[in-house]
C-alpha cells in the first residue's frame, strides 16, 4: 500500500493559480496511473484529471481543460496538479489517488490508494 499526502491547497481569488502536490511514500507510484478528484460537501467525489503510468498520457474533465495540468515526477514519487484561471466553481477538497494499474480511469472505483485531501477555495 502506498501513502499519499496532498499539499498546496488554499484560498485564492478567481483568475488565480495554485499548484497541488501529492507525495507518495511506502511504495513507488511508477507504473501506476495517478488521478486527481474533487468533492464538495453533499456531493460525490468527481474525476478531475489523471496521468498514465505507462506513457505520461493525460486526461481531463471538460470543465478544467486548458486550465489545469497534471504531471508526475517518478523520481520524486510525486504528482502535481497545476491549476490556472481558477473559478469559484473549482472550490472543493482535492484528492490524489493511485490507480491499480497504468491505464487512466475516470472511475474512482479503480483507484486503490487515496490521500486525505487538500482544500481549495476560490473567491469571486
Amino acid at each position: 500500500q502506498v501513502q499519499l499526502v496532498e499539499s498546496g491547497g488554499g484560498r485564492v481569488q478567481a483568475g488565480g493559480s495554485l499548484r497541488l502536490s501529492c507525495v507518495a511514500s511506502g511504495r513507488t507510484i511508477s507504473g501506476r496511473a495517478m488521478g486527481w478528484f474533487r468533492q464538495v460537501p453533499g456531493k460525490e467525489r468527481r474525476f478531475v484529471a489523471a496521468v498514465s503510468g505507462r506513457d505520461g498520457t493525460t486526461h481531463y474533465v471538460d470543465s478544467v481543460k486548458g486550465r489545469f495540468t497534471v504531471s508526475r515526477d517518478n523520481a520524486k514519487n510525486t504528482v502535481y496538479l497545476q491549476m490556472n484561471s481558477l473559478k469559484p466553481e473549482d472550490t472543493a477538497t482535492y484528492y490524489c489517488a493511485a490507480d491499480t494499474n497504468a491505464v487512466i480511469s475516470i472511475s474512482s472505483i479503480r483507484y486503490k490508494d487515496w490521500g486525505q485531501g487538500t482544500r481549495v477555495t476560490v473567491s469571486s
